[in-house]
């Protein structure tokens, strides 16, 4: 299998039976092996900094019933919230005293956020903190809205494909949600300009090796600027409280293959990971991503967007979830850094 993950690291593409053959013949030793090549490639372009994002968890409110979410529209036992544009304004206050270039807005899809409402918040933010980049991550919109949005200010976009395969696509999602159209968005995005982030489950319910095999296969064609890749992890007021989750060791094994496939990509260690394992943030990082995403959302609505169980760090305070990332980086190795970090995958 080493010779697959040298073919990978000299071009850059694999076909889509040696993605299945290289996922299904995995192995401790074949994955330090990976790990190895992609830390290499990783310091080549990013060295050992890491990039942190301010996430701001803005509404709960979802029109969408997907399966595996915790948030979704008929989960009746979720306490409903909306930020308003003062407290979300108040959050980034505060992310940019701790040294944040890079907010995210991210929630459900909540039509009372429409263009208008969501355009004035970006513009805000974009004319107190011009040196700050603002990243949306709200789900599927219209060309238009995204435009929208663009001309506002915003300059990145993280819409996960979830997993590229149609009809596995059907069984994570009501009928109403297609794949197809997840993916128009995604090139719709990258039409207009944003730099764009795309990403999957892994491990989710269904989930199998040529479906991770199709998955990297769009990502290689759709060439994004960030991959935001993690662990299903189950929801009990979901249709899939009893499925397993993903595991770390699949997941770290992704990030490495990524990280060679696509060199220059911001690749994230997410809480997910953090979630399964202790150190799973440290683990990513090894397996080759550079980016941590911690939490600015106010401490008494964080435990209200629970996309599924136990997510860490509900509790601590922007600093304390800033210092103890630090610490986590500074432990192996790397160093938390003040920066947009923008991807060089341009």
């Amino acid at each position: 299998m080493k010779e697959l993950i040298d073919k990978l690291k000299e071009n850059r593409t694999l076909s889509k039976r040696e993605w299945v053959a290289l996922i299904e013949g995995r192995s401790p030793a074949l994955a330090d092996y990976l790990y190895d090549a992609a830390r290499s490639v990783r310091h080549r372009y990013y060295g050992h900094d890491v990039y942190v994002r301010g996430l701001i968890e803005f509404t709960n409110y979802c029109r969408n019933d997907c399966l595996y979410c915790g948030i979704r529209k008929s989960n009746s036992n979720v306490s409903r919230y909306r930020l308003t544009e003062e407290q979300i304004l108040s959050c980034c206050d505060t992310g940019y005293q701790l040294g944040f270039r890079t907010f995210v807005l991210q929630g459900g899809e909540d039509g009372c956020y429409d263009d208008s409402r969501l355009g004035s918040i970006i513009s805000d933010i974009k004319t107190r903190w011009p040196d700050c980049a603002l990243t949306l991550s709200i789900g599927e919109r219209s060309y238009d809205s995204y435009q929208y949005l663009y001309d506002a200010g915003a300059d990145r976009y993280l819409l996960r494909h979830e997993t590229f395969n149609a009809g596995h696509y059907a069984r994570l999602h009501p009928p109403l949600l297609k794949a197809e159209v997840r993916q128009e968005c995604l090139w719709n995005l990258k039409k207009i300009g944003y730099q764009v982030g795309t990403g999957f489950m892994v491990g989710s319910p269904y989930q199998t090796a040529e479906h991770l095999a199709e998955d990297m296969l769009f990502i290689k064609k759709l060439d994004p600027q960030m991959i935001g890749i993690g662990p299903f992890i189950s929801h009990h007021d979901t249709p899939f409280a009893g499925h397993p989750s993903g595991t770390l060791e699949l997941t770290l094994f992704m990030l490495g293959l990524l990280r060679l496939m696509i060199p220059k990509v911001l690749l994230p260690a997410t809480t997910a990971l953090g979630t399964i394992h202790p150190k799973g943030r440290e683990l990513g990082i090894l397996a080759g991503a550079n980016v941590v995403m911690p939490n600015l959302s106010p401490t008494t609505v964080r435990k209200d967007y629970a996309l599924y169980d136990n997510k860490i760090c509900t509790g601590d305070e922007a600093a304390e979830c800033r210092n103890c990332l630090e610490r986590r980086m500074e432990s192996i190795g790397y160093h938390v850094v003040t920066a947009r970090g923008d991807s060089l995958n341009i």
